[in-house]
């Protein structure tokens, strides 16, 4: 998947329930640049998206949850890269 792909696919699911890996359900939207997650006050930008996508697609052994993402907002990621198909 391309980080334009990826982008695609966060504005057609934005406002969709997701579920972290500790079962924490949540919606986002995306404004601009940047995904604003309900549960945050902080957003995750679309750079970071884009910097985690690298990481799973370059490093796909090292890359097993949220935290080896090494990322701001990584549970929330996680999350979205899951229901996507990008991690297993």
């Amino acid at each position: 998947m391309s980080s334009e792909e990826l982008w695609e696919e966060l504005l057609k699911h934005q406002g969709k329930v997701f579920h972290t890996v500790k079962g924490l359900e949540f919606r986002y939207e995306v404004i601009g640049g940047e995904i604003f997650v309900d549960r945050r006050s902080k957003t995750i930008t679309r750079a970071t998206m884009e910097k985690a996508l690298e990481k799973v697609q370059t490093m796909p052994e090292t890359v097993t949850g949220p935290k080896s993402l090494g990322v701001f907002g990584a549970p929330y990621v996680w999350a979205i890269f899951r229901q996507f198909g990008v991690t297993g």
